[in-house]
């Protein structure tokens, strides 16, 4: 064997790619939108008795600016694993994907505290079959 990926394993890491591609996007539109103070926090992506631990809009306000900051940060993140998916050709392209990959599924298992919610549900479930076909997609050039 050669130590090239075949033609499904490329396939499958452009889908993982313009995956993240279409998540970073999202992630700095809302973030955005958050920072502006033009639209409150998703419920879907905060515990069912969140927002009640706010005593005035101000906090709350405070709080969902200083969300969007990291929503917009973590869309960066998403942009940079989209880059290293779709073009990357380096091991530290493979790992930073690999990382931040384990870092997303660990976000959302954190989301769910517990309660079955959607959208963390479906996140969990693409980062998952992403992090299996980064794990098939080792190759010698991996790790030298």
């Amino acid at each position: 064997m050669n130590g090239s990926p075949t033609e499904l394993q490329n396939t499958l890491l452009m889908m993982s790619g313009f995956f993240y591609a279409v998540l970073c996007i999202f992630s700095l539109v809302t973030g955005v939108i958050y920072m502006s103070g033009k639209k409150k926090l998703n419920p879907l992506e905060l515990p069912d008795n969140f927002i009640e631990k706010f005593k005035t809009p101000e906090e709350e306000l405070k709080f969902t600016r200083k969300m969007g900051l990291v929503t917009f940060i973590v869309g960066i993140f998403q942009g940079i694993t989209s880059y290293c998916l779709l073009l990357g050709n380096r091991p530290i392209h493979y790992w930073f994907a690999l990382g931040f990959t384990v870092f997303s599924i660990c976000s959302a298992a954190f989301k769910l505290k517990g309660k079955i919610n959607a959208f963390p549900l479906i996140k969990l479930f693409f980062y998952a079959v992403i992090l299996v076909i980064l794990m098939l997609n080792t190759t010698r050039s991996v790790f030298f």
